[in-house]
């Protein structure tokens, strides 16, 4: 599968504003995608539990809570988890 193809989502949840506001506040390490290393493979996406990862692979930092399974299951680690600056 090439990057301009659609990804088939099985997950049927989207990110959405919760009674505790975006989620994306509760984060301490944000993911950090180095372009130049990333394959589009989408294997972040696909495990992202969140689903904050589009069909572009660019990640919602709105919703992102920083549990860094996008950036250990990279094959590439072209993910890094880098510390929130408040």
């Amino acid at each position: 599968m090439t990057a301009s193809q659609k990804r088939e989502r099985l997950a049927i949840s989207r990110p959405t504003v919760g009674a505790a506001g975006k989620t994306g506040t509760w984060r301490v390490f944000k993911p950090v995608v180095d372009k130049e290393r990333c394959n589009a493979c989408g294997l972040c996406a696909t495990y992202c539990p969140d689903a904050v990862i589009n069909d572009e692979l660019e990640i919602d930092l709105n919703f992102c809570k920083g549990c860094g399974i996008c950036a250990n299951e990279c094959p590439k680690k072209a993910i890094e988890m880098v510390r929130e600056e408040k």
